[in-house]
């Protein structure tokens, strides 16, 4: 049986699988979403974490999932642990080669206004709109969810050996979208296969991401 460990993207947690998960469970799969630190914490330390959730998982294969931000977070832990790992799916996710930070990899515009939003060492919660999310049900479920991102998360470069690299994977990409996944998934060598939604596409088409996730990971 596969297990899915489904890794959520900055300022959302494992809630952000929640509509998701029943179409993966209803199709036979194991799910497993771990929780990020908050507070004074780092990519790697966040890679350190689904490490740890990769060492738990007892039999079976694993197919290791990022969300945005969490693209670089997989690739890391993976990297760790290639041995665990059968397959890597990014949904709109943030990835590059060893070194390289988030910021690094976004528009310099994106950058600017995320520290202008930095204080303390947090980057404050976008609205729901940031991330399509426009529907005032969804929008207020999202937003008193949210949390504060730790600004050394998209400060750290990541540290890759290389070993992920040999381990298959896939760009599932949001259309339209106003960020450069779509690079990054070219830059690692990804196939893409595209879906129409916002960003924050588990919470609007949770069935439609599913197949794509099961598709990836067949």
């Amino acid at each position: 049986m596969t297990t899915f460990v489904l890794v959520a993207g900055a300022w959302h947690g494992p809630w952000a699988w929640d509509r998701v998960v029943p179409f993966l469970h209803d199709a036979g799969a194991r799910t497993l979403a771990p929780a990020l630190g908050e507070g004074d914490v780092g990519l790697h330390d966040h890679a350190d974490q689904v490490v740890a959730a990769l060492d738990g998982v007892e039999d079976g294969d694993v197919v290791l999932v990022g969300h945005s931000y969490a693209g670089l977070v997989v690739r890391e832990a993976a990297d760790r642990r290639p041995d665990r790992v059968r397959r890597l799916v990014l949904v709109d996710g943030w990835a590059g080669a060893d070194g390289t930070s988030l910021y690094d990899l976004a528009p310099a515009p994106f950058v600017q206004a995320l520290r202008d939003r930095t204080s303390d060492g947090l980057i404050a919660a976008p609205p729901p709109a940031a991330v399509g999310i426009d529907d005032p049900d969804d929008a207020a479920w999202l937003a008193e969810r949210l949390r504060p991102q730790p600004a050394r998360t998209f400060e750290e470069p990541t540290r890759l050996t290389g070993a992920v690299d040999r381990i298959p994977g896939t760009a599932i990409l949001c259309r339209p979208s106003a960020y450069p996944f779509e690079q990054c998934a070219k830059a690692i060598g990804y196939p893409a296969v595209p879906i129409d939604g916002p960003h924050d596409v588990m919470l609007t088409r949770p069935g439609a991401l599913a197949r794509l996730i099961l598709g990836a990971g067949a």
